[in-house]
């Protein structure tokens, strides 16, 4: 399969493409400094390079991400806003557009984005955050809608946080509780490919249970 994952030069990213690779699989790796993905006509420029060599995409993973917090409702920093609208929403909408013609190219395409248990639940302090977050559901659902009746599945996975094993050895005695493992996340985004686009397309996977 080709996989692409964005933002995949942090350890969330790491963990996806170890799995993906030591099964075999040829990954595309990108971040920032490889493509910069509020670039509209770059990310279409990198969609049409990937078509050209390899003629579809089977995965598009996107885990470019981030998070802004406020001391309380009144206090929110609309830039704030400003900067998870180009993180979160933008980014995705520049992927999701480039490469949903390369996914129906795909006997078994798959989109996977990751989002935040907050999303459903938004707090005051997380306002923008969970706003932002929410927005990006909504648009991958619409991406899901498009795939409905091909081979292909747009699916939101659910995660409180993401923890890795340099958080862990920089905090020994932090429980993580609820925290979600990168290994297991990369686990979880392998996994859709083994189900049928129509049991998982559209779905939120709730992976804190």
């Amino acid at each position: 399969m080709i996989i692409l994952v964005t933002g995949a030069a942090g350890p969330t990213g790491a963990a996806v493409t170890e799995h993906f690779t030591k099964h075999g699989h040829t990954v595309i790796g990108v971040d920032k400094d490889d493509v910069d993905l509020l670039d509209r006509a770059a990310v279409q420029a990198l969609a049409e390079r990937i078509d050209a060599e390899h003629g579809r995409v089977d995965g598009v993973v996107h885990l470019v991400g981030g998070w802004r917090g406020s001391p309380s409702f009144d206090r929110t920093d609309l830039a704030d806003w400003d900067s998870l609208h180009d993180l979160l929403i933008r980014t995705l909408q520049h992927v999701s557009l480039a490469f949903e013609p390369l996914l129906r190219k795909s006997a078994n395409g798959r989109f996977v984005i990751i989002s935040a248990k907050a999303a459903g639940r938004p707090e005051a302090c997380g306002d923008a955050y969970t706003a932002a977050k929410a927005a990006a559901e909504a648009w991958t659902l619409a991406l899901a809608d498009a795939l409905r009746g091909t081979p292909g599945a747009a699916t939101i996975l659910v995660v409180k946080a993401l923890v890795n094993d340099a958080m862990r050895a920089a905090k020994p005695s932090a429980k993580f509780a609820g925290f979600t493992d990168v290994r297991d996340l990369a686990e979880a985004i392998g996994g859709l490919f083994d189900q049928p686009a129509e049991q998982i397309n559209a779905t939120r996977l709730d992976l804190t249970t």
